[in-house]
């Protein structure tokens, strides 16, 4: 990070979350000045809440490929993570997870993993690392309203400030990272750019969250419960998601699409989860303490903004949700992102940000890693009652049996459970489960048989033995209440 930039480039990047700080980090060796904008009067100086960021309410699954991104970029950050109690849970061996398939073996080796942290920290740590480092500044309380420049090349951006006058801020280089309220298709459009094709599909999810304080013994190695729907069902999905975050905490997600939404009540929160496929979630939950009220969070529609297609101006790239924003349940967009920023890094390394095309280059680069989480994201949520978007096609629904065919032989085969988690965790591209390898794996299927219930420790299974702590039907509220 203290490596002296190789070009005299000024860049403005547009918004200071996740998505911007990580594209200060991949840009900052390699340009002379970033300057990151934020529309917040200010950022919290510890792992607190942000009043524009809605989503953190909710439980983050950061894969390892994403988490691999940003300590590539920024080395040390895992630690950090860590020594502020985020959680390094591996898989498959740290996840309960009922597939449409039927439960998931825990007895394979570790390969992978993920961090377990509540959003607040994990942007916490990135946002620190990247503000100390020397070309970096930061500007908050400041209003984009548009793009200066024209269908060539975009040279700043234009700023409104309290009194409602303009101001211009030059740049050789702007990345929007405002998120999925991006308003950069039309300022694309205001300075005579292109129109930016555009692709929706929404399955109508709304999630419902909260946190509970874990069971006496269950504050650390705990593993990720999750329990997702299965579109081939026919029905809306139900999903239900447990993670182990600091202070011996439990992130409680629950969501359903359109026609099966959670409730916004306390009271109602664990009868939904027992609905969903199994009941492990609510029987959990049932011998722990809530200690935050409910929040609710419906912006969960996959859009694609096409950037990489559009002749778009030089001087001006997207990253993150702005270009990419899609369903939370599958856990990608703060990996997307990681991912996409180093292929920005990736790209600066190789061409200067002055240089003709640079822009183009850097827009694929960040689409690649968007494009196959749009993929496993859409390739679910098209077959869900009430979906919006394209139909499912023949082409889906064969595709759809074949994962389905890969998820019931991961029950008893390794290696279809490495390829797998290879590519959930974003680690490996997707084209990866259509190897010859793994071809003839499905063809063979499971070799063992499938198991009649979760595989729980005895620790675990000491918890469930419990009383519980409410009966069915029983509210758990909040704090204070």
């Amino acid at each position: 990070m203290t490596a002296l930039p190789s070009s005299s480039a000024r860049v403005v990047v547009l918004g200071g979350g996740l998505a911007g700080t990580l594209a200060a980090a991949a840009l900052g060796p390699h340009v002379r000045e970033v300057l990151v904008l934020e529309h917040d009067a200010e950022l919290p100086e510890t792992p607190a809440p942000r009043p524009r960021l809605p989503q953190a309410a909710h439980a983050h699954m950061l894969w390892a490929g994403g988490a691999d991104a940003m300590e590539e970029l920024l080395p040390g950050v895992t630690d950090e993570w860590l020594a502020a109690g985020a959680h390094r849970i591996p898989i498959p061996n740290g996840m309960v997870s009922f597939s449409p398939a039927g439960w998931y073996r825990r007895s394979w080796p570790d390969t992978h993993y993920l961090i377990g942290a509540s959003r607040n920290l994990i942007d916490w740590a990135v946002r620190g690392r990247v503000l100390r480092m020397p070309n970096v500044r930061l500007r908050t309380g400041v209003k984009v309203c548009g793009l200066e420049g024209d269908a060539t090349r975009v040279r700043g951006v234009v700023l409104r400030d309290a009194r409602d006058e303009r101001h211009l801020v030059t740049a050789d280089l702007v990345v929007d990272a405002t998120g999925r309220g991006s308003r950069g298709t039309r300022w694309l459009r205001d300075i005579g750019g292109p129109e930016v094709r555009e692709t929706v599909v929404d399955a109508g999810v709304r999630y419902a969250s909260r946190r509970y304080r874990a069971p006496e013994g269950a504050e650390s190695d705990w593993p990720v419960i999750h329990i997702p729907a299965d579109p081939r069902q026919g029905r809306p999905g139900l999903v239900a998601t447990i993670i182990s975050i600091e202070n011996g905490q439990w992130h409680v997600s629950l969501s359903g699409t359109r026609g099966a939404e959670p409730p916004a009540g306390e009271a109602l929160f664990e009868e939904f989860a027992r609905r969903v496929r199994h009941p492990l979630v609510a029987e959990l939950l049932s011998r722990a303490e809530p200690t935050s009220e409910v929040s609710l969070f419906t912006r969960t529609a996959n859009r694609r903004r096409h950037f990489e297609r559009a002749k778009l101006p030089e001087g001006f790239v997207v990253l993150g949700d702005a270009a990419t924003s899609l369903n939370p349940v599958y856990g990608h967009g703060m990996s997307v992102a990681a991912l996409g920023a180093v292929g920005l890094r990736n790209v600066t390394r190789r061409t200067s940000v002055l240089a003709p095309g640079f822009a183009a280059k850097a827009q694929r680069a960040i689409a690649r890693p968007a494009a196959a989480a749009w993929m496993l994201a859409v390739g679910q949520d098209r077959f869900y009652p009430g979906a919006v978007g394209r139909r499912p096609t023949p082409v889906d629904r064969l595709g759809s049996r074949y994962i389905h065919r890969l998820n019931h032989t991961a029950i008893g085969r390794g290696l279809v459970v490495r390829k797998l988690t290879d590519v959930m965790t974003m680690r490996r591209p997707a084209h990866i489960l259509g190897l010859p390898d793994v071809l003839l794996a499905a063809a063979l299927g499971a070799r063992m048989p499938l198991l009649d219930g979760p595989e729980l420790t005895p620790r675990e299974r000491e918890v469930l033995d419990r009383p519980p702590l409410r009966s069915a039907g029983t509210a758990a509220t909040g704090p204070g209440k």
